[in-house]
């Protein structure tokens, strides 16, 4: 990839440095996280210095421990320190950055942050303000991309203004519709209505999520596209009139119209709808006079039709997937266009060269709606940068405390390969090779996806989860010789640390299993299951070996010939210990018809029964918001109410009693 670079000379060594091109002395980061270190690092690369911003909680955090500065904006709450303008402002100007990169979320498209900064004479690196005012806003940005001839979904153009009003325009769209907040974005305030009364219901939640995460209720409808696939193009522009289109992303696994695996380019796109969708994308971008990265994300129907959705105006979560691919440092060019410098590449330079995956590693329960979120402290972390065609861009370390404060995201674990096959391969490698203890994470969930055949074969699209686990995750199910396997490996190294713990400093120790012992009968716990086995040490029907590390928390095992890593999670027993444990009473299973428990970490947005109501099966009793997403909990019965145990504005933990009925 071309660069500009200055260059000057060491008369004494005769020799030439390039240095990087003069843009900023010092960059505030207003925002947390992975993306905060991921901008630190681009300013460490060019020879910028960095400042970083954090709430009391975060004073430990990796991005603070990154930056040459860091200065405390708040409390925890995120309307109290990273929404906090006045904190911010008082934070740039206390540092002199010069700058201000504001990642996305938060600040990111916040048009009156935008003009603060403006009137400081503080750069802001991003869009112009008006360009984030006429794409922040969907219905606007609706009209702009009709007048740019840009393909668009048929909807209602203004903005709905009570729930009546939602179920007067479904009707006349025609049901399925798509409820989403006009200053959205990132999956909240989105929902699907298939009649009346979900739409009404979708007005309510959607127009409470959109205050909650943007400040704005505003809500617009449009048809929802049955099926569809979620591509989005990668747009650079500069302040000179220059954009070009980096290709396309393939982001259509997702859970609550939040993305969970994305890959660049996409199985489904040829060349001509690729270029298609790219002059779009640029089109629209000129049209606002856009300068800066930013994306236009299309939906995409099975005959490769493509309407325009919305777009971003900032830097996207999946962006290193488009850097693996094009090689440019999306960041890099962010920080030049701002500081005024022309595109260094024209359309013909952009290439496609091999195939990114990026798997967005969350700190969620993945057999819970795909990902109610988990809180916890990290005991163990450990990333699997020891694979080669690997990036994991994280915001945490190992004792990290995730909370309900702020996203779920541990890190974006992205893989690269000549072909799609190879990155998937190495995707795979990678999960299997990430240690993450003290969370629930949703590792199992991107595994079995990315090993589907459906994903393999690339017939995907926005429905795949439910689609293909109608139900809900259960698992990975194990074949009969991949239990086999399992066992027989997780007796193995119990066998290992028996022997080992009979020796202390080559002397015999007590035992309840003599020395001399080369038969040994088992009993293995492995999901709901309890198997028995006879274990012959050098015999057997499943040869295991490799080196018994017993304290690695991965073991690289050749199970039957075949290289295996493995991270155990199996309760292995002598068979005198599973007979006595099964005289231990069993634990009753709670009534759950009768009460109501959180089913996640979050706060009480509203109650909506007092005792002695009567409510119907299927009625919302209360609303629990984590991570900015609100979820409706319901009755699973007609029942008259005992008791509430929460009121509105109240913390709960996972598991916490809300309500009981009679």
């Amino acid at each position: 990839v071309k660069k500009s670079r200055r260059c000057v000379g060491d008369k004494n060594t005769k020799s030439v440095f390039c240095l990087p091109p003069q843009t900023f002395d010092k960059i505030l980061i207003a925002n947390r996280g992975e993306i905060a270190c991921r901008v630190i690092k681009t300013c460490q690369k060019m020879g910028i210095k960095s400042v970083a911003v954090h709430s009391d909680v975060d004073a430990s955090a990796v991005h603070v421990k990154m930056a040459d500065e860091a200065v405390c904006v708040g409390p925890a709450p995120t309307s109290k320190s990273y929404l906090n303008m006045d904190a911010i402002m008082d934070a740039i100007r206390s540092t002199g950055a010069q700058a201000v990169h504001p990642g996305y979320g938060f600040l990111s498209e916040n048009k009156e942050f935008a003009k603060r900064l403006a009137a400081e004479g503080v750069t802001f690196i991003g869009p112009d303000t008006h360009a984030i005012m006429a794409m922040g806003d969907k219905i606007e940005s609706k009209l702009i991309a009709k007048a740019a001839k840009v393909n668009t979904i048929p909807g209602f153009d203004g903005v709905v203004e009570t729930a009546d009003d939602a179920v007067k325009i479904a009707q006349q769209i025609g049901y399925p519709v798509m409820i989403k907040a006009s200053a959205g974005g990132g999956g909240k305030g989105m929902r699907i209505a298939w009649n009346d009364e979900e739409t009404r219901e979708g007005f309510r939640f959607s127009s409470q999520e959109a205050a909650s995460s943007f400040g704005d209720d505003r809500l617009l409808i449009e048809k929802y596209i049955d099926n569809p696939r979620h591509i989005e193009i990668q747009v650079l522009a500069d302040k000179h009139g220059n954009a070009l289109w980096l290709n396309e992303r393939e982001c259509s696994i997702q859970r609550r119209n939040q993305k969970v695996v994305e890959e660049a380019p996409s199985t489904f796109l040829d060349s001509v709808t690729r270029r298609a969708m790219g002059e779009q994308a640029v089109q629209l971008a000129k049209a606002v006079q856009y300068s800066s990265a930013g994306t236009v994300e299309f939906l995409v129907d099975s005959k490769k039709n493509f309407y325009f959705l919305e777009m971003n105006t900032r830097l996207q979560v999946e962006h290193p997937i488009t850097e693996c691919i094009t090689g440019l440092d999306l960041v890099e060019q962010m920080i030049r266009v701002a500081k005024g410098y022309k595109l260094l590449h024209k359309q013909e330079d952009i290439p496609i060269n091999g195939w990114a995956i990026e798997s967005r590693v969350y700190a969620e329960d993945p057999y819970k709606s795909f990902g109610l979120p988990s809180i916890g402290r990290l005991s163990q972390y450990q990333e699997p940068l020891n694979l080669s065609n690997v990036r994991v861009d994280s915001g945490i370390q190992e004792g990290s405390d995730i909370s309900i404060y702020y996203d779920p995201m541990i890190s974006k674990l992205v893989t690269y390969g000549a072909t799609r096959a190879e990155a998937l391969s190495k995707m795979e490698d990678a999960l299997d090779n990430y240690v993450i203890r003290g969370v629930t994470h949703n590792i199992p969930l991107l595994r079995e996806i990315i090993t589907h055949p459906r994903f393999i074969s690339g017939d995907i699209s926005t429905n795949f989860l439910p689609e293909v686990y109608p139900d809900g995750f259960k698992g990975h199910q194990l074949e009969v010789g991949n239990r086999r396997e399992l066992l027989a490996s997780a007796a193995a190294l119990y066998i290992t640390a028996q022997l080992r713990s009979q020796k202390v400093l080559g002397n015999l120790r007590v035992s309840s299993t003599p020395v001399e012992c080369t038969h040994w009968e088992l009993c293995a716990e492995l999901g709901e299951g309890l198997y028995s086995m006879e274990v012959e040490v050098d015999g057997g029907k499943v040869e295991v070996s490799g080196q018994w590390n017993l304290a690695s928390t991965l073991l690289p095992l050749t199970i039957n010939g075949t290289d295996r890593m493995l991270q155990f999670k199996v309760r292995v027993l002598s068979k005198l210990a599973a007979e006595l444990n099964s005289y231990m009473p069993e634990k009753v299973a709670e009534d759950t018809s009768s009460i109501l428990r959180s089913p996640m970490p979050g706060s009480v947005v509203a109650v909506s029964v007092k005792p002695g109501d009567t409510v119907a099966e299927g009625q919302e009793i209360c609303v629990i918001e984590a991570m900015k997403m609100q979820n409706s909990l319901t009755a699973a019965k007609q029942a008259k109410v005992k008791k509430v145990h929460c009121k509105p504005g109240e913390t709960v933990g996972e598991g916490d009693l809300l309500v009981e009925l009679e």
